[in-house]
């Protein structure tokens, strides 16, 4: 009888454990989840590394807080660099480390169009994702380049502007950086192509000057325009030296009221002439937004989304649908339009760069 007893007790346990298939259907599910665990797990160790121009750079620290502000949104690790000089060199050391740790993608705002290449090259190389910022690498060093904005909307914008102060009719000049300058020049022609417009039919631009981005040499630049143009209007200065030489200039011969001036400036550097009303508002862009961009163009390279070839699209965060184009022998992606500066906000940015 006890051996009878014994027997039905050890099929009794035989069967809760291995019947019904309670422990096949456990572990699935259990396999299930751990598969979701270690997926979100991979993701949040993607690392992605910035390096900007420098430390020290009110701009720079604000691109960064933009691209950490990304990469936090999309759940993986930001690894944040700028050397202590505004060298190739120090950016080549700092991309050797980054191969070493086997980051997922570098971002760069590159000292050197060209002597970074070697470095980068060697990144891409050991697969991983490559892309510039606000100062470009050639397009032998990276996939794809963040581009501040449409070159287009920069030029087209300053003249819209200056338009409007001087009620659409007069002189204009434009005090620019060096005759050789490819992005002054570029702006310049799309300057032209949007002064074509019948809105624009009683302004004339009437010289084209170059100050080579020296203030002292921009000041005398300025000064010479007044001299040789007494029914002057308007300045536009797609510089930040030439317009806060401008700006100076306008100031000092009070000329406030008599002479419009817009143009990219910095923020710091402008905004006692925004104030005092010698330029009611002028251009640049918001290094946050540079940054942000850079981030999730960074995550498009890594997930696959975009491999930096024309007519890429992808989603950018709170920035929306995002293209690649092509500009020159290499791709870019664009912010968008310049970033008005005006007496409303000039304030609060003055403090950052």
């Amino acid at each position: 009888m006890k051996k009878i007893l014994s027997m039905l007790l050890v099929l009794t346990l035989i069967f809760a454990v291995t019947g019904c298939g309670g422990k096949e259907d456990t572990s699935k599910d259990s396999s299930n989840t751990s598969n979701k665990e270690e997926s979100a797990d991979k993701e949040k160790k993607a690392k992605y590394a910035i390096i900007v121009k420098n430390t020290g750079n009110p701009y720079n620290e604000k691109e960064m807080e933009g691209f950490k502000k990304a990469i936090d949104e999309i759940g993986a690790e930001a690894i944040l660099k700028a050397p202590d000089q505004p060298t190739a060199e120090a950016q080549i050391q700092m991309i050797e480390e980054l191969i070493a740790q086997k980051v997922d993608c570098i971002a760069i705002a590159g000292n050197d169009p060209d002597a970074l290449q070697p470095a980068l090259q060697k990144a891409m190389n050991a697969g991983i994702k490559v892309l510039s910022l606000d100062s470009a690498v050639n397009s032998d060093s990276r996939m794809i380049h963040v581009n501040q904005a449409d070159p287009e909307r920069i030029g087209r914008v300053q003249v819209e502007a200056i338009a409007e102060m001087i009620d659409g009719a007069g002189q204009i000049a434009v005090l620019s950086a060096t005759s050789q300058a490819t992005n002054q020049n570029t702006w310049i022609e799309w300057m032209k192509k949007e002064l074509e417009k019948s809105d624009y039919k009683d302004i004339e631009l009437v010289k084209v000057a170059y100050g080579d981005d020296l203030r002292d040499k921009s000041v005398s630049e300025m000064e010479a325009l007044l001299k040789s143009y007494p029914q002057l209007n308007g300045i536009i200065a797609p510089t930040t030296v030439g317009i806060a030489a401008a700006g100076k200039v306008i100031t000092d011969k009070g000329l406030l009221g008599r002479i419009q001036l817009t143009g990219l400036g910095l923020p710091s550097e402008m905004a006692e002439y925004i104030e005092s009303g010698v330029c009611q508002w002028m251009y640049l862009w918001n290094p946050i937004d540079v940054g942000y961009l850079a981030g999730y163009t960074a995550q498009a390279l890594v997930t696959g989304q975009i491999t930096g070839a024309d007519g890429d699209k992808f989603i950018a965060g709170s920035l929306g649908e995002k293209s690649v184009i092509t500009v020159g022998d290499g791709t870019e992606v664009m912010l968008g339009d310049p970033y008005k500066f005006d007496a409303d906000n000039i304030a609060e940015w003055k403090e950052i760069y």
